[in-house]
């Protein structure tokens, strides 16, 4: 289908009006921009690595063997994917758990959709990791969501960062149990 307009002259006045409208309309959607991101930043602040490390329950390095998603009903009634992982355990830096745990993460694939929590990771069995997990109904959680998981490259590096596995081992070992 095509739809045709009608011919409309423009007046110098009409664009000098568009153009402040345009101008108001840009200001006011900066300001929006700037108040939503300082409202953001103050809500997800990157938490120190010793604070961190203090507020989890437990600490592992540890391995993803296996994801199963499943449809859940969060508290506010939306429909969610929540993926199962069992974690193979490599190391304990803060607790004891058993050498297989099971961490639930908001996001996932499951019936053909997928869901990306942005405040949470993605994770692929078989990356290694440094988890910080709270205690969960019959599976841990996340400790601070996406800032609970540090995934690590083949050198034992924080993907994205410099922060060694070394240095996490050290300020865990400092922290107060």
């Amino acid at each position: 289908m095509v739809w045709v307009t009608p011919k409309t002259e423009v007046y110098p006045m009409a664009i000098v009006r568009a153009g402040l409208s345009k101008c108001t309309c840009a200001m006011a959607l900066l300001a929006m921009c700037a108040a939503s991101s300082i409202a953001f930043a103050s809500d997800s602040r990157q938490v120190p690595l010793a604070e961190r490390i203090q507020g989890a329950n437990v600490v592992v390095v540890a391995t993803p063997r296996s994801v199963k998603a499943s449809w859940r009903d969060n508290a506010f009634g939306d429909r969610l994917i929540v993926s199962q992982y069992v974690l193979e355990v490599h190391e304990r830096l803060k607790g004891n758990p058993p050498a297989n745990v099971s961490l639930e993460l908001e996001g996932g694939t499951l019936d053909g959709f997928t869901l990306h929590v942005s405040s949470q990771p993605m994770l692929e069995p078989g990356e290694r990791a440094v988890f910080f997990l709270d205690n969960g109904n019959g599976a841990y959680k996340s400790h601070l969501r996406g800032q609970g998981v540090l995934k690590l490259d083949d050198d034992d590096v924080v993907r994205g960062s410099s922060l060694t596995l070394n240095e996490i081992r050290r300020v865990a070992a400092s922290v107060p149990k």
